[in-house]
């Protein structure tokens, strides 16, 4: 007889700080494998878990997607949500399991991924942890000009880092703006897949605007240029947050 097998979607948050990423590592602790580690324990049977993206050391996740197989299915009556959160650490926090359809994948069915950047401009012993503190005068108006820019192309080679494993360096980005909220800056940006490095390689390039060492037309140049040494410094991690992953309603299970 075979045995049913049933794949769920996992829904959580965690502070980066600590960790060497969303990937495990050989040599570093992860957000995966403590997810890994707990359903583990609370299945009691060796579960992987599949993210849908990986995020760098040091970055945050409002809203991290992951996917688990478990056979059998989960036991009735099994709170898996807050069993979770009484074994993983104070900075990671599952909030949701959803039953999916056999074959639902959280990183190839997810149809866009939204991050922001959080700058500050001025000290702020509240908000340093989690935003990068940018010393002089920026012109948001001209960085808004240029990021609007990034809806016109689909090669960010220039923003990638450099000899990864991908197929392709094209993306559709399609929200891409800076606004001020709760005191300090936030540039959002929405797209249907990232590279390694790329939001905050686009960040630390349209500081340079910012700044008035680049022009927008230069900076669209810099896209253009499909080379990383064109484009700007990569920003700090902990100013960077996954905020957002979106997935078609056929996947899921309808109430």
């Amino acid at each position: 007889m075979d045995v049913m097998v049933c794949r769920y979607f996992i829904y959580l948050s965690y502070k980066g700080t600590a960790y060497h990423g969303w990937q495990i590592q050989p040599n570093g602790i992860s957000v995966q494998q403590m997810l890994t580690d707990a359903l583990s324990t609370v299945l009691r049977q060796q579960t992987e878990v599949v993210g849908a993206g990986r995020t760098d050391a040091g970055v945050h996740a409002k809203l991290m997607v992951a996917h688990f197989d478990c056979v059998g299915g989960l036991p009735n009556g099994l709170d898996l949500t807050n069993k979770l959160n009484s074994l993983l650490p104070n900075d990671i926090a599952v909030h949701q399991v959803l039953p999916v359809k056999p074959g639902a994948h959280a990183r190839f069915d997810a149809v866009s991924r939204k991050y922001e950047y959080h700058i500050v401009t001025a000290k702020d012993v509240f908000k340093q942890e989690f935003a990068a503190r940018i010393v002089g005068d920026l012109d948001f108006q001209q960085m808004n000009i240029a990021a609007a820019t990034l809806l016109d192309f689909t090669d960010f080679t220039s923003f990638s880092k450099l000899h990864t494993d991908v197929k392709t360096n094209n993306c559709k980005i399609t929200q891409a703006q800076w606004n001020m909220l709760e005191g300090q800056w936030v540039f959002t940006v929405q797209a249907d897949r990232f590279l390694r490095n790329m939001v905050r390689a686009i960040v630390g390039t349209l500081l340079e605007v910012g700044r008035g060492k680049l022009s927008v037309e230069q900076f669209k140049e810099v896209v253009m240029a499909k080379n990383r040494c064109k484009a700007g410094v990569s920003v700090p991690a902990k100013g960077l947050f996954l905020v957002d992953i979106c997935y078609p309603d056929s996947i899921f299970f309808k109430n």
